[in-house]
Parts: structure tokens; C-alpha cells; sequence
């Protein structure tokens, strides 16, 4: 099996991007799919209306990857990445260009809450929404896979180990050590959504990716437990 499957604290590299509206329609998809996928990712537009006390409930269901994505001064990622521990996340994100200052603090954190269980803290490096065009002009002036591997070097210089980047830079973050959160998985390129670098399962997992988000691919599907399933079931074929 390919080393990369080993996607501790999920159960496995399959994670559920919940992206939908109500807790009914959240618990309804997680009771589905709770002992297939390996996680389930929750982001504001679920926690804003439930609160933490609607991720405690999920994490009964399975291991939760909190993406809210904290980008701030030290003290305030701290308290935000304890809070969200406590309710019952193995996975949470903070912004790389929050500076080396934060990241620091928060591998303290991260080596602290893990002595507790195993647990997370994925910096961002730059998001899968964006291209060579929408790179921000007050950012320097290089590729978006550049920025990437230098974001990614400032996080495993500040003692964390583990990044969420896109399929497409896999190839120049492998053999660093470190736990690659990707997002942007598709097995047709033509369901991308507002994703730009996107690839599929198997040739990211290939590339050296530890686990995988999946969102629009599953929830739109005729059979969400069926689609779920099958990216589980591609991840584990030998190609």
C-alpha cells in the first residue's frame, strides 16, 4: 500500500467537505457516510450558524478537520486552535502567511494538545480558488507554485509539519516530510467548480498527498454513500 494512505488522525485519506446549509441536511449526509469516509470538513458556513457545540455532535460521527482557516496575531490563533481541540477537532487550519511568529506558537500548540490525542494544525499555503491571475499584486512577483514551496518551507521551518496545498504542487513537496492536505480532488475535470488546479484521487495520492477533500463530487451525487465509496475504493487500487 502506498505509504501516503497512512492518514492519521483520519481514519483514512478520504475526507467529506461538508459545504452545506442546515444541520439537518450536515447530520443526514454524515450518518450516511460517517463509517466510509475518513473525516468530515467543517468550515464557517456551518460553525457560524451552529456554533462548536454542532462540532461536538459531528465528532461523535467522525474525525473532524475544522477549516476556518485563522489568520491573526499569535495570541488570538492560539485561543482559536485550543477552542476548536476542545470541541472535538484532529484537524485545523491556519494561514501560512500569518508569519513565522504564529507558526511557531503554533507548533507549541500543536506538540502540547497532541500529548492529549492525535491532532493537526495544516497551514494554508495558497488557495485552490486561485491562478498565476489572481495572485494578489501586493504579493511578490513568482508563480503560484514558488509561493507554495516557500510558504511551505516557512511552515516546516517553524516546526509544523503539515500543509494543505494543491494537487498541482505535490510533485515539489514530496519527500519533505510533511502531511499534504489536498483539496480540488475530481475524477472529471469538468466538475471543478471554482477550483482552478484540481487533479484526481489516485494520481494525487501518487504524487505524495496524505489525504484528500472531496466536497461537490460526493454531495451532488445520486447516491452520496455510492460516491463516497468509490473514491475510497480508487484510493486503495494499485495503478
Amino acid at each position: 500500500m502506498n505509504k501516503n494512505l497512512r492518514a492519521q488522525p483520519m481514519r483514512n485519506p478520504l475526507i467529506l467537505a461538508l459545504d452545506v446549509d442546515t444541520r439537518d441536511q450536515a447530520v443526514k449526509i454524515a450518518d450516511q457516510v460517517g463509517d466510509v469516509i475518513g473525516g468530515i470538513k467543517l468550515g464557517p458556513r456551518l460553525c457560524l450558524r451552529y456554533g462548536m457545540e454542532f462540532v461536538k455532535e459531528m465528532a461523535q460521527r467522525a474525525p473532524i478537520f475544522l477549516d476556518n482557516k485563522h489568520f491573526d496575531i499569535p495570541s488570538t490563533m492560539e485561543a482559536a486552535v485550543r477552542a476548536s481541540f476542545e470541541a472535538g477537532a484532529s484537524l485545523v487550519t491556519v494561514h501560512a502567511l500569518s508569519g513565522p511568529e504564529a507558526l511557531k506558537k503554533m507548533a507549541e500548540v500543536e506538540k502540547e494538545l497532541n500529548q492529549q490525542r492525535p491532532f493537526r494544525i495544516l497551514a494554508v499555503t495558497i488557495l485552490t480558488s486561485w491562478d498565476e491571475s489572481s495572485v494578489p499584486k501586493v504579493m511578490k512577483e513568482q508563480s503560484v507554485a514558488n509561493h507554495v514551496v516557500d510558504l511551505a518551507s516557512l511552515v516546516q521551518n517553524s516546526g509544523l509539519s503539515s500543509v494543505v496545498c494543491s494537487p498541482h504542487e505535490l510533485d515539489l513537496l514530496q519527500n519533505r516530510g510533511l502531511y499534504l492536505v489536498t483539496p480540488g480532488i475530481r475524477f472529471s475535470m469538468n466538475n471543478s467548480g471554482d477550483q482552478k488546479r484540481i487533479m484526481g484521487p489516485q494520481e494525487a495520492l501518487r504524487k505524495g498527498a496524505s489525504a484528500l477533500v472531496v466536497g461537490r463530487p460526493i454531495l451532488e451525487a445520486k447516491n452520496i454513500r455510492e460516491a463516497a465509496t468509490e473514491f475510497v475504493m480508487a484510493m486503495y487500487e494499485e495503478k
